[in-house]
């Protein structure tokens, strides 16, 4: 019953912002990690941006100074704001996140889940 729910993702005039949220909800004990990934047209899938627990941070690296990643850990939320969209930022964005969750009273489990998926079209 645990998921992801992704929401913020549809078409922008380059130069534009868009701001995307993935929510987690379900019985959790806490987040190890959560972040995005995105897949580009006929490319491989990779990492936008993620943080772990600790409150480290990791950016690709032609995204970092226009992607920022944060969370809202009373509402195991996790935002991508993107500014001074490019064309070339159309992909479709992955919520992606690591956690904790409760099997029995006492015992815990690590749950990788991936969300939907949330378009983004950036037009020139």
């Amino acid at each position: 019953q645990v998921q992801l729910v992704e929401s913020g993702g549809g078409l922008v005039q380059a130069g534009g912002s868009l701001r995307l949220s993935c929510a987690a909800s379900g019985s959790i004990a806490s987040i190890n990690a959560m972040g995005w990934y995105r897949q580009a047209p006929g490319k491989q899938r990779e990492l936008v941006a993620a943080g772990t627990s600790s409150g480290s941070t990791n950016y690709a690296g032609s995204l970092k100074g226009r992607f920022t990643i944060s969370r809202d850990n009373a509402k195991n939320t996790v935002y991508l704001q993107m500014n001074s969209l490019k064309p070339e930022d159309t992909a479709v964005y992955y919520c992606n996140a690591n956690l904790v969750v409760p099997a029995t009273p006492g015992i815990y489990r690590n749950l990788e889940l991936w969300g939907q998926g949330t378009l983004v079209t950036v037009s020139s």
